[in-house]
């Protein structure tokens, strides 16, 4: 019986400087950088997807995870139903994912800045010229691209069914 030996696990790396380093020193050998970002707050099969197609993209996957402090920002009271680092284990432990870092700034546009990845994938509630980011992406030469399946896997649904399993009351 023949066992293929899996990837190396994601390194979790939150200095920027030190990101920024290994991400040069990957692109100085040759490889693409893909540059994709979140909350994932609750992961979920839209998660999966969305960054097996953000890896399809190049040789690097370098996944971005919004702070706790932005995540409560963007989706509100209660939330995130897990810190910082634990989404990043998580993230981490995923085969598409090489790097995955922490960033506390609202937007992804300064660690766009930082590690110019060739492509910076978005998810299919966007589109290439909704990407908030895209005009960051452009300046550098980068490309936007939309990944991952349909938008029907929300994590704010989710916590909702979970809250109330027989769903909405007719």
């Amino acid at each position: 019986m023949s066992l293929t030996k899996s990837p190396p696990p994601a390194r979790i790396i939150h200095n920027r400087i030190e990101l920024t380093r290994v991400v040069n020193e990957a692109r100085e050998k040759g490889a693409r950088i893909v540059l994709a970002n979140g909350c994932f707050d609750v992961l979920h099969v839209g998660h999966i997807r969305y960054l097996a197609g953000a890896k399809a993209l190049g040789d690097v996957l370098v996944v971005g995870i919004n702070s706790d402090r932005q995540v409560a920002r963007l989706k509100g009271a209660g939330r995130p139903i897990m810190g910082a680092e634990e989404r990043a284990e998580l993230v981490a432990a995923l085969q598409s994912v090489d790097l995955v870092t922490v960033f506390d700034e609202p937007t992804v546009e300064a660690l766009l800045l930082a590690l110019k990845p060739e492509n910076h994938a978005k998810g299919t509630d966007y589109t290439e010229d909704s990407v908030p980011e895209r005009d960051v992406v452009r300046s550098y030469g980068g490309r936007v691209a939309i990944v991952g399946d349909p938008k029907d896997h929300s994590t704010t649904e989710l916590i909702s069914r979970l809250a109330d399993p027989e769903g909405p009351k007719q």
